[in-house]
Parts: structure tokens; C-alpha cells; sequence
């Protein structure tokens, strides 16, 4: 199955985002060998260093990184994807500033959502960053009458087990983009949510 192939923005509704720079994972994967999601915050403005992108893309260094700080030997996001593990955005395009809307949030959470249905068999849902948070929880809330990660700083919660149904649900931060490789207390919390919730998907 061709993720991008299911996947669309029919109307990019969104104020704060750079459309020029929407990307949705251009992949053929079987979805049933995913067993965990990890969602990061947003693209990057500049698809070459998107996570899927061809030859060594920004986006995908640092997340091979944060794998290797967690005791898997990877390389390419084939390895990765070889692990069970799919990563994707839960915003859709990149952004033009340091935040991002509710609204836009809500919107992309649209895709989002359909996204992760295509995934039959997940265990485990990482969630990189605040916006990959707030996305989630208001896909669940939608459909379950609840938020599953409470409001909070992540590194003060993050210790905590929180399910959807039967899914462990981790609260950490993004591994993509440069401040992952400068900021060594959220690197080290990655490393240890990556671990923990690959344990858990065996």
C-alpha cells in the first residue's frame, strides 16, 4: 500500500503553514508489520530533508541517531520501517513560525486520523512533541470521549502509562531537526521512550 496514495489534503484551509512545503510519506509499505507510530511535530520547509526523502535527508539523521541512543543498529529508514516502526508528521506542511494554530492542528488532524487507520496492528504510539500531542489527543477525544495525554510539561508526565484501548501511548519529543542533536536531556528521554516502547511491541 502507497501511504500517499490514500493520503490528501483536498484544500489546505490553513493559515500558518507553507503549502509549497506539504508531504505526506511517498511509501509502499506493508501497514500490518507496522506495530508502532511515531508521529513528529511537522515537516520541514525543505522536502530534501524530509524523513522519506532520498540520500541521507536532515530529518532522517537525527532520527536514526536517536535509534542508535537507543540500542538499535540502523542506518536508512528502511531499518526502521524493517523494526516496525512508521513515522510520519502530524502537521502536514511545514511551518512559517515557531508555533501552529489549534485550528491548523485541527485540521491536519483530519489526515492524521485517517492516516493511522490505515495501521491495523499498532501496539505503541510515540508522540514527538507538543503538536503531535494535541493531535492525537483530539483524534481520541473525537472518538473516544476523552484526551489521552493530559495537560502538562512532557518531561513531568512522560513517566506516566497512558493508554488508547490496548496501545501504549508515550509522551516524548520530536527527533527531527537540529535542536534534537543540541538539547542532550531530550535526546536521552527519546532514546529512553524509543527503548521502552519497542520492548513493549515485540
Amino acid at each position: 500500500m502507497k501511504i500517499g496514495d490514500r493520503i490528501k489534503c483536498p484544500d489546505f484551509p490553513c493559515a500558518d503553514i507553507d503549502r509549497n512545503s506539504y508531504i505526506i510519506p511517498d511509501i509502499d509499505i506493508d501497514p500490518s508489520r507496522i506495530k508502532v507510530i511515531l508521529v513528529a511535530e511537522a515537516p520541514p520547509t525543505d522536502k530534501a530533508d524530509y524523513f522519506y526523502a532520498p540520500g541521507n535527508p536532515f530529518y532522517l539523521q537525527t532520527t536514526v541517531q536517536a535509534f542508535k541512543d537507543a540500542g538499535f543498529d540502523v542506518s536508512g529508514m528502511q531499518d526502521i520501517l524493517n523494526l516496525g516502526v512508521y513515522i510520519t508528521t502530524a502537521i502536514k506542511c511545514g511551518k512559517t513560525q515557531y508555533s501552529i494554530s489549534l485550528v491548523t492542528i485541527k485540521n491536519c488532524a483530519r489526515l492524521l486520523e485517517k492516516e493511522m487507520s490505515l495501521f491495523p496492528n499498532i501496539r505503541v504510539y510515540i508522540l514527538g512533541g507538543d503538536v503531535a500531542i494535541k493531535a492525537m489527543n483530539y483524534i481520541w477525544e473525537k472518538q473516544s470521549g476523552k484526551k489521552v495525554i493530559p495537560a502538562g510539561s512532557t518531561y513531568k508526565i512522560r513517566k506516566q502509562s497512558f493508554y488508547i484501548g490496548d496501545k501504549r501511548v508515550f509522551p516524548s519529543y520530536t527527533p527531527a531537526g537540529k535542536n534534537f542533536l543540541i538539547e542532550k536531556a531530550k535526546r536521552k528521554m527519546v532514546a529512553e521512550d524509543i527503548r521502552e516502547a519497542m520492548e513493549i511491541a515485540k
